[in-house]
């Protein structure tokens, strides 16, 4: 399961897809371009709107 990642240079949308799915965070759904996140993704995510509500 140590597969390489794409490069964020050679294509940043998809190293960004592939990080998030071999990180767990969330899986493809079975609706094309969507992707069900999982709950420590979604934790990471409230955290993340958590810290911008803060700074703004």
């Amino acid at each position: 399961m140590s597969k390489k990642l794409t490069t964020r240079v050679e294509d940043y949308s998809k190293w960004y897809n592939e990080l998030v799915v071999k990180a767990d965070l969330a899986e493809n759904s079975a609706v094309r371009g969507c992707m069900v996140i999982k709950p420590y993704g979604y934790a990471i995510w409230e955290k993340m709107q958590a810290e911008l509500d803060r700074m703004f």
